[in-house]
């Protein structure tokens, strides 16, 4: 952003917003050139007992220090508050020449969450057990199921092998292959006596050939 011209002088962009631990310090500046060597702190901030906005003075003290900087002709007023309080939220202004407002900084101060859960050796120890009893469900659990779904399959391969030896078992006639084998005996032994014939006509013409 550039600078900002109101009357003679000329703004700098301020910085918007500043968060700050309770205690801590907190630094505002605001800075301009061609204005006055002083500057005025003013605070707006809104009470609990009302909506409206309150603007005061701020007033100096050990706490709260005003200073100044000044680099190529840019003079900078610096507010630095001290253990800051949850009191001194709000949005914090130079007043220049009694009529020049800068944009200004609101001051945030957080109070850091404090530990609220007190808990004994013992029920540490308990939580501990607990989360490593969870964490051993965790893993024995999916083990134990892909195991069951194991044998679980083994089991219908087992039953499916069997299946088809039984069908294989089916697929044969017993009284197709007693027949067949019926006939190959049959037929070997009427080969058998077929040359026993063949032979003993053949002696027999021998002996009649004979004179």
């Amino acid at each position: 952003m550039g600078s900002v011209a109101t009357a003679e002088i000329k703004l700098d962009p301020d910085r918007p917003f500043l968060r700050v631990q309770f205690s801590g310090t907190a630094d505002l500046k605001c800075c301009y050139k061609d204005g006055p060597q002083n500057v005025t702190w003013i605070k707006s901030s809104s009470s609990k007992d009302s909506k409206k906005t309150q603007m005061h003075w701020v007033n100096l003290s050990e706490d709260v220090v005003q200073n100044y900087t000044e680099s190529k002709g840019t003079l900078c007023g610096i507010l630095t508050l001290r253990k800051v309080k949850l009191s001194d939220t709000g949005l914090y202004q130079c007043f220049l020449n009694n009529e020049v407002q800068t944009h200004g900084t609101y001051l945030q101060v957080y109070r850091p969450m404090e530990k609220t859960l007190n808990l004994s050796e013992s029920t540490k120890n308990k939580i501990l057990t607990a989360e490593g009893v969870l964490l051993l469900l965790c893993v024995v659990i999916p083990s134990a199921s892909l195991l069951l779904k194991s044998k679980s399959l083994n089991r219908l391969e087992m039953k499916k092998m069997k299946h088809e030896e039984e069908n294989i078992y089916q697929g044969l006639n017993l009284e197709d292959c007693c027949t067949t084998y019926d006939q190959i005996e049959r037929s070997q032994a009427q080969s058998q006596y077929q040359d026993v014939c063949n032979a003993m006509e053949e002696k027999e013409e021998s002996l009649l050939e004979k004179p």
